[in-house]
């Protein structure tokens, strides 16, 4: 009988399944810890809005039926938030999803698709699953280097992946940086703006990419439920684009694909007006702390405007993150974005993040 890896198409043998790391349960039983604070996958640290767990809760005993397939509620309830039409917008679990439609919908074997280095790691994924070329530019002073990946862009270019706010970096592109970009981009691309931490901006250079999609630039605006919204185990995000390219994704999107508690929490969370502003005011509060702490330290840190800070630990960043798992914390290497002194912490609550820097000056030797 032949072996799977016989039968597996050549290209899946490319990609490196996604590694989540250990769960904080996990951490616990294998260290005999009581307690673990996780702050390695940007989760929001205040959860969920009240409102979006009444509407979980009142939906428990309807499970057995099947969600509506195009989600038309939370559609509409996010046009008019965004103030687009309806037609503009998919959604998808997570924004994750919406990517994948537009592998499937957009890319083909000989085609191309250009991103960031170190990337979102699901970008070059869509690229090794359609069998398409990496085009993986270096990114310039910790951010996007959007003159690089304008000029790598031809006529089999299908897909720019913008991340902005960056993931893993936290830095943005400017409104005039992106302008400049989209009068390059030819029509045959479509340029995809990755928002999944536009709650958590403040810098009041950042585009409003949703400018474009109103004007029917070929581009698409991704956002989440799964950061500030305090929804990422419910997995729900959306796209914004010009209706065409709307259609074309419909036509791969699975039936049924948002569940039913997902689609009622994310329209319960929009009807609540604290929910982002609460999480964006923690988020401002412990990115201040952090800076702070990381200067006291010497520690070079990448200014975000996401829930997470790049920071040079200066040691191997395994060895730092399993000397602060030990201690009850845990971050996300830095090796894996090809920055092996680097780890990449999100922002918690004012405890969490008290309890890591105090973890980390002990892991570094500069008790205070």
């Amino acid at each position: 009988m032949a072996d799977a890896q016989e039968l597996m198409r050549e290209t899946i043998s490319r990609i490196v399944p996604y590694s989540p790391g250990k769960s904080s349960a996990e951490v616990m039983e294998e260290l005999g810890l009581d307690e673990v604070t996780k702050l390695a996958s940007n989760e929001n640290p205040l959860g969920p809005s009240p409102l979006a767990i009444d509407a979980m809760q009142n939906l428990a005993s309807g499970v057995h039926v099947y969600p509506d397939p195009q989600a038309i509620e939370l559609t509409e309830a996010l046009a008019d938030r965004l103030e687009v039409e309806p037609e503009t917008i998919i959604v998808g679990r997570g924004s994750d999803e919406v990517i994948h439609m537009l592998g499937l919908a957009f890319v083909d074997e000989g085609s191309n698709l250009v991103f960031s280095d170190p990337p979102f790691a699901l970008y070059p994924m869509t690229a090794r699953v359609m069998g398409a070329e990496e085009r993986s530019i270096h990114a310039r002073d910790y951010r996007h280097n959007l003159e690089a990946m304008a000029e790598a862009v031809d006529d089999r270019t299908k897909l720019i992946f913008i991340s902005n706010p960056y993931n893993p970096l936290g830095s943005i592109v400017t409104a005039d940086e992106v302008d400049d970009l989209m009068a390059t981009v030819p029509d045959t691309c479509i340029v995809v703006f990755d928002e999944a931490y536009y709650e958590y901006v403040d810098d009041p250079e950042y585009p409003d990419t949703l400018r474009y999609v109103r004007e029917g630039a070929r581009c698409i605006t991704l956002r989440t439920f799964s950061k500030a919204w305090g929804l990422a185990g419910l997995r729900v995000g959306y796209g914004v684009a010009p209706v065409d390219i709307i259609e074309v994704l419909k036509q791969v999107r699975e039936p049924f694909n948002v569940g039913i508690m997902a689609q009622a929490a994310a329209v319960a969370s929009l009807r609540d007006p604290d929910q982002v502003p609460r999480s964006f005011e923690n988020n401002v509060a412990g990115r201040q702390f952090m800076y702070e702490q990381f200067n006291e330290m010497g520690l070079e840190y990448v200014p975000t405007q996401a829930n997470f800070i790049m920071v040079d630990t200066g040691m191997d960043s395994t060895r730092c993150f399993d000397a602060l798992m030990r201690r009850g914390v845990t971050v996300r290497t830095g090796e894996i974005f090809g920055m092996p002194t680097w780890i990449r912490v999100t922002i918690g609550t004012p405890q969490q993040n008290g309890r890591f820097v105090a973890a980390l000056r002990e892991v570094l030797g500069q008790q205070d």
